[in-house]
């Protein structure tokens, strides 16, 4: 059985870099023909260029000087080198590793990915991230996230997902939520406004959460008068009475009601009475038992709730014939009865 020979190392010439700087200033015409280059190897350099040459030769210093600038720098990479070994044995022994942590923040992100392209030009990538204990598909998607999108983590990208609002439409929701003339809409009835008119098409769930998260608050101005905090006060006796009626339950289980009626200016009770029952008859009797205070030809007011023993025809039929005219509390008028009620 023959064995095929094996192929001999092929010998690559090495020529010194003068030539090469000479050839690719001057041309290779300038050579001189008893200098064996091949015409490939010319036509590289040229193509190429010069290449950063290390000597002392060119530079014109003294060799001490070079000496002592060697001397320096060596020292500064060893101390820079025992400084680096120092880091590496501070992560290693506290554990510190980006594999199992999250960086939302892109700042940290961009720090980190400018960072590995400055050492890049010297160091290979694969030491780079062993040292960061980076994952190389983890640095890789940082770069395409950099430069397709965002380095903040977001739930989704707008490029991967039409669906997420744009900044312009946030800005929009923001302007229609805290806007004055749309306080008077529920959030609900905002956003199908914002539909029907064209600027966002978003539910109102959405709104809800842009509202919570951001922090918006909504102005809400009173759109109705303000309440009187005082209510009603007569200049004279007989001017203003108000009527009313409370159940008072007994040890029995059995219920008495209490009818009264009291002098809005004196705040005297002029008539009352307690009945077993809940009847027009009652409000009528007490009516009549008041109307003798009258000592003027006035009409007095009557002020009342629109309960039932108060609003009926045989009240009405007694106010007619008392000459009462009777106003109910809270409908004719804003007040409250809150006068014969506190009694």
């Amino acid at each position: 059985m023959a064995f095929a020979p094996s192929p001999t190392p092929r010998v690559r010439r090495a020529y010194d870099h003068r030539l090469r700087e000479h050839v690719v200033r001057t041309g290779a015409r300038s050579l001189a023909r008893h200098v064996p280059i091949p015409r490939s190897t010319i036509s590289t350099w040229q193509r190429r260029g010069l290449r950063p040459v290390v000597t002392i030769e060119p530079l014109q210093q003294d060799r001490q000087l070079l000496l002592e600038s060697i001397v320096k720098l060596d020292r500064r990479a060893r101390a820079l080198a025992a400084v680096v070994r120092l880091l590496l044995v501070l992560l290693r022994v506290s554990g510190f590793t980006l594999a199992c942590r999250r960086l939302p923040c892109g700042e940290a992100k961009a720090d980190i990915l400018r960072t590995i392209a400055t050492a890049e030009p010297i160091l290979p990538l694969g030491l780079i991230l062993r040292v960061l204990r980076l994952e190389a598909a983890r640095y890789h998607a940082w770069r395409h996230a950099g430069l397709a999108c965002h380095l903040d983590d977001h739930p989704s990208c707008p490029r991967t997902s039409p669906g997420q609002l744009t900044a312009a439409e946030i800005a929009t929701i923001k302007s229609m939520v805290l806007a004055p003339e749309h306080r008077h809409m529920p959030l609900r009835t905002l956003a199908l406004y914002a539909q029907r008119i064209g600027k966002v098409f978003a539910s109102v769930t959405t709104w809800a959460k842009l509202v919570r998260e951001r922090g918006w608050r909504r102005p809400r101005r009173r759109l109705h008068p303000p309440k009187p905090t005082v209510g009603l006060r007569a200049t004279q006796p007989n001017e203003a009475w108000h009527v009313d009626t409370t159940f008072i339950k007994l040890l029995a289980g059995t219920r008495a009601y209490v009818h009264a009626i009291i002098d809005n200016f004196s705040r005297k009770i002029l008539a009352w009475t307690v009945a077993a029952r809940l009847e027009p008859a009652t409000t009528c009797h007490i009516l009549l038992a008041a109307g003798k205070h009258l000592v003027s030809a006035g009409r007095p007011l009557l002020y009342a709730d629109s309960g039932i023993e108060n609003i009926n025809g045989v009240v009405d039929a007694t106010l007619l014939g008392a000459c009462l005219d009777r106003v109910l509390a809270q409908v004719d008028v804003a007040f409250s009865n809150s006068m014969v009620e506190a009694f």
